[in-house]
């Protein structure tokens, strides 16, 4: 019935057929030394139909006709031996049961299943061979000379791959293990060391070259990329390692490297375990929702199967975005997006009683530090404190289990309105913690609060805005040549979030391992670089600092220290706290309206918050 339907089928079914007969034939021939005037030899035909219908039986039992040739590989040959084997011993036990009247030499019942596995076997690799030259052989027509950095397991995978590109043609790979010098993988040679790249690119006419270090460290990532573009080559990077393990991606997708390359660090560990035993089955809210931070927690949480995600958001369309994607992506998780307001005690109350959360992730905030520091002060005031009082205590009120604050590194000593009003949400946080008993009611609301600083391409960061300024033609412009930041990227940066969330017990301030500060002057020509331009093409501008704004970031106050933790990553900060009557007096203050004098909230700001220096002029 399947050869009737798909000629292939019935094409493949006959060649096995014949090779069914020939074999036998062949081993007849082979045991007689080809002296076919042999009484013996006489039993062939007699005995050939019982065979050819015997093994095609067993051929179609074993499901040899659902693969295709031109994919046939191990598991193929591997089902034609054991069908072989099979058949031979049921052709035996046919022939016993038929009685003839002939003898089958016992070497033939040897022989012949080696014969038709040869046959078999040989058909089906000899077509695949030939049908994968016929298609490289035409791709490779207008494919382009490309070099493989890495002769690792994701180079060896890339090759082979890329063997099927009409776009790519790999010619070589090089790789700084002296073991691997000299060998060849898939058929094509380990040429040299990394830094033999200019040499080689220039003998070979290679204008790309493809990083394959899925698993190696940014520095070892970032050198592979400065050796490309000191050769004059456009560099391409496979996906990164957790994206190969995960399924999402192959090692063939290839892309352009990005920043995140250069500035990656070593990947997060984290308690998968407690996490899932967190979230699972639970209620879990984030607010700012459709933010970068808000949107990529969704995506994280998301793995650990809530049975509802609450995503509370103000901006109509971000929220829009968001719950499209995940309608996409996660058809099974239920979802409640509401519209909303955290200043808005009504519809905050409304949502935690209507939906009920165990865990609350605080991201919504405003966070552009010269666009809150003047005319919008007291807005960014409102949003940032207020907004986490009144979501703060309608948790309380409503039994939420933990509420995690997503903070910033602009909170230490801070020098803008932004990162005072987020050290002053912190204090909200610890002044509730300590209204509430931690220790005696398993139900009381434990704070959380988070710090870390930049993260790539989120909203307002500067990644984004230099990209534009590139695509413009430049100049990029910079505040400062000596201005530093921290960095991380938007994943790895939840992921702490998360795991400083499970680690939590209550009134803690943890912060992010950063890494090392960044000049965003090198930022910005590494930007350069990777979009294909030098210096000479795109000017770097120097703008001066802006309202607000710092020559660098601190992790840690000067009255503040750490507090080592489990996990290698986090570290607790000892900050000053605050008691319900400061939290009472801080209530009063935010219930003003006399608040249009700039001058007057920065100096309100600063008795807060003493650490507050706010720029003189």
């Amino acid at each position: 019935m399947i050869a009737a339907l798909n000629p292939r089928t019935a094409l493949a079914l006959a060649h096995d057929i014949v090779a069914v007969g020939l074999a036998w034939i062949a081993a007849y021939l082979l045991r007689f030394n080809f002296d076919t005037s042999d009484l013996y030899f006489s039993g062939v035909w007699p005995t050939l139909p019982y065979i050819m219908v015997t093994q095609t039986g067993v051929f179609l039992l074993f499901g040899l006709y659902r693969g295709m040739w031109r994919y046939a590989s191990v598991p193929d040959l591997r089902r034609i031996v054991l069908a072989a084997v099979v058949g031979i011993t049921a052709t035996a036990l046919v022939l016993l049961m038929a009685r003839l009247p002939v003898v089958v030499p016992r070497s033939v019942f040897v022989l012949d299943p080696i014969l038709l596995i040869m046959l078999m076997g040989g058909s089906r690799l000899a077509y695949r061979i030939w049908k994968e030259h016929r298609l490289v052989s035409l791709s490779a027509l207008d494919a382009q000379p490309v070099l493989v950095l890495g002769a690792g397991d994701a180079g060896a995978i890339l090759v082979k791959e890329l063997a099927k590109s009409r776009e790519w043609r790999v010619v070589g790979l090089l790789d700084d293990n002296v073991n691997k010098r000299g060998r060849q993988i898939h058929a094509l040679p380990v040429l040299g060391r990394f830094d033999d790249l200019p040499a080689v690119a220039s003998r070979m006419a290679v204008s790309h070259a493809i990083i394959a270090l899925p698993s190696a460290s940014h520095t070892e990532r970032r050198r592979a990329v400065e050796i490309c573009t000191h050769a004059g080559l456009k560099p391409l990077t496979v996906p990164a390692f957790d994206d190969l393990v995960s399924g999402r991606v192959t090692v063939s997708e290839l892309r352009h490297v990005e920043l995140d390359d250069l500035l990656g660090r070593d990947p997060v560990s984290l308690d998968t375990g407690g996490l899932r035993e967190w979230l699972r089955n639970r209620v879990v809210m984030v607010t700012g929702a459709g933010g970068s931070i808000g949107s990529e927690l969704c995506r994280q949480v998301a793995r650990f199967e809530p049975s509802k995600l609450l995503m509370f958001e103000l901006n109509e369309f971000a929220l829009y975005t968001v719950e499209q994607e995940f309608q996409a992506r996660h058809p099974g998780l239920p979802l409640a997006p509401v519209i909303g307001d955290v200043k808005d005690k009504a519809r905050v109350e409304q949502a935690l009683q209507q939906y009920r959360p165990a865990v609350v992730f605080h991201a919504a905030a405003f966070k552009h530090v010269p666009l809150m520091e003047d005319d919008n002060a007291w807005q960014a005031v409102l949003n940032n404190v207020a907004g986490t009082a009144v979501l703060a205590r309608a948790a309380i009120e409503h039994g939420v289990e933990k509420f995690v604050f997503v903070s910033t590194d602009k909170a230490v000593n801070p020098t803008s309105v932004m990162g005072a009003s987020k050290r002053l949400a912190e204090m909200v946080c610890q002044a509730l913690q300590s209204s509430v008993s931690v220790g005696t009611s398993e139900r009381s609301t434990r704070f959380v609060m988070v710090r870390f600083g930049n993260v790539l391409g989120s909203t307002g960061s500067v990644i984004p805005r230099f990209r534009e300024q590139i695509a413009a033609g430049g100049p990029v412009t910079v505040t400062h040549p000596e201005v530093t930041r921290y960095f991380m990227s938007i994943p790895e940066a939840v992921q702490l979030v998360l795991q400083a969330g499970l680690m939590g017990k209550g009134g803690e301030i943890f912060v992010l391992d950063m890494g090392e500060p960044v000049r965003i002057a090198d930022l910005a020509r590494d930007l350069i670089k990777l979009s294909g331009y030098t210096s000479d093409d795109i000017e770097i501008v120097y703008t001066g600092l802006r309202p607000g704004e710092k020559l660098y970031e601190e992790p840690l106050a000067a009255d503040e220290n750490a507090l080592p933790t489990p996990h290698p990553k986090l570290k607790i900060a000892r900050a000053r706290e605050a008691n319900q009557d400061w939290l009472r007096r801080l209530d009063e203050w935010l219930a003003r309206t006399d608040t249009h004098d700039i001058g007057r909230v920065k100096t309100d700001l600063a008795k807060w918050v003493p650490e507050y220096r706010p720029p003189s002029g």
